[in-house]
């Protein structure tokens, strides 16, 4: 995930989950998720869903689009209402199986990932999810989103450092930072001046040495 906020794709992503919205069911908080996955320039989205792919999938999609990105909605099974999304699920990637196993090894390089707090076992996702990311830390930061967190009181034991934030029905909100790569100490050069004791002519040398070390003619 980049370092850097892109006001820009914050703002197409979020106007874009507007209009969608304007045309089927109205998104439920589903404009600040797109905004926010866009913002970050995220380039591997996957969504667990608790049922057949909701709102906060499709405003993820659109954040993908704006940012040029994959989306994985992962699955339990097919669901009719999967022919009605139209165009706007067109770069959605749809996965059937157990969000957990996936999100550990298939997906385990995901930038961002949201979990349906409606799935009976998504607190036990998200603990492994944050378990995994903090004992191996990545080479760019992850965000993990529990949506609907409301509809299972989910909110009551968020894990530490998640924030609770009462948009739409409940986002639950934890950012992980990427490791920090040590940086390579810098060598220093060392000039050494020799005289020639017979002719009396001066010679330097330029020695390289890591820094703090001294170095004697």
């Amino acid at each position: 995930m980049a370092c850097n906020w892109s006001a820009e794709n914050a703002t197409n992503a979020y106007l874009k989950t507007m209009r969608m919205g304007k045309s089927g069911k109205e998104p439920n908080g589903a404009e600040f998720v797109s905004a926010l996955a866009a913002g970050n320039n995220v380039q591997l989205t996957v969504v667990a869903c608790g049922g057949a792919p909701d709102s906060t999938a499709l405003a993820l999609a659109a954040a993908a689009q704006q940012t040029g990105g994959r989306i994985i909605c992962i699955l339990r099974g097919a669901y009719d209402e999967m022919h009605y999304l139209g165009q706007n699920s067109a770069n959605i990637e749809f996965v059937f199986g157990e969000a957990k196993d996936l999100l550990l090894s298939i997906y385990k390089e995901s930038d961002f990932v949201a979990i349906d707090c409606n799935l009976e076992n998504h607190e036990e996702i998200i603990s492994a999810l944050l378990q995994e990311r903090e004992s191996r830390r990545h080479d760019k930061d992850t965000i993990v989103l529990g949506y609907n967190a409301f509809c299972k009181e989910s909110w009551r034991n968020i894990p530490f450092g998640t924030e609770l934030l009462p948009i739409g029905e409940g986002l639950l909100l934890t950012r992980i930072a990427a490791a920090v790569v040590p940086k390579k100490k810098s060598k220093s050069s060392n000039w050494i001046v020799k005289v020639d004791k017979c002719t009396g002519e001066e010679h330097v040398f330029r020695v390289r040495s890591s820094v703090g070390r001294t170095i004697r003619a």
